[in-house]
């Protein structure tokens, strides 16, 4: 496999038109992670082209020692999709968490759209596993990470249905009308701040910059805190042979 890496010194001027469904490249990108303000450890972001129209998305955080007990600083996420019709249709779900070296959670869904069901087993509460009724449009929380990178346009509303877990949630996002300067150590991104509105106390804003296929950086704050925060630092395009 060919690796072609991209400069990671860069400030765009201009915000170019968001990607279309069809222009998904594969990519690695590896952030920093931070817990309450404080570097705790790394994470991997990856995008896997299978074979057309079904693609992979894969995403680990790992904490440094000392941070093991923090179940978000500790997790493997990954949901395989068919990209068609400017759609990111979701198959399977799956995610692990670790706490300790013998302790783990791991959670298994699949998205059945023959029967327009989906269904999660594993370490659960009950109603969790219940069949879920799947609407068109339906994306697990990875997914609506790609969504937003493909739709992010300055000003404008952006609405998903998370389909995740055993859980439905509306997501509502309200993209920034300009863009800001984010600095990460050296690095430095013109981007787009793009926030979820409906979250209560739990918000989630993304950093997307033009020409860079995954979000510069991840904040996830609980009661007006910063919790675990995924700073990019570096990303790479792989072409099949």
């Amino acid at each position: 496999m060919n690796s072609l890496v991209f400069p990671l010194v860069l400030l765009v001027s201009a915000w170019l038109p968001a990607a279309r469904a069809d222009a998904l490249e594969p990519f690695v990108a590896t952030y920093q992670a931070y817990n309450e303000g404080k570097l705790a450890g790394n994470a991997t972001m990856r995008l896997v082209h299978n074979t057309d129209p079904q693609w992979r998305v894969d995403l680990g955080i790992h904490g440094n020692r000392g941070f093991a007990g923090i179940l978000a600083l500790n997790i493997e996420q990954s949901t395989v999709f068919d990209a068609a019709a400017d759609h990111y249709r979701p198959l399977t779900q799956s995610t692990v968490r670790k706490a300790l070296m013998f302790f783990g959670k791991k959670t298994v869904g699949v998205y059945d759209w023959s029967s327009r069901t989906a269904r999660w087993r594993g370490d659960l509460k009950k109603d969790r596993t219940q069949a879920v009724p799947l609407q068109d449009g339906d994306m697990s929380g990875l997914l609506i990470n790609l969504a937003v990178i493909r739709d992010a346009v300055p000003g404008k509303q952006l609405q998903y249905r998370f389909v995740d877990g055993g859980r439905v949630r509306d997501h509502l996002y309200q993209v920034a009308e300009q863009t800001e300067n984010i600095k990460i150590g050296e690095l430095s991104y013109e981007a787009m701040r793009v926030s979820r509105t409906n979250g209560g106390n739990d918000e989630t804003i993304l950093w997307v910059a033009s020409g860079v296929p995954t979000p510069v950086r991840i904040l996830q704050r609980t009661d007006g805190h910063d919790a675990v925060d995924l700073r990019l630092i570096e990303y790479q395009g792989t072409q099949n042979p």
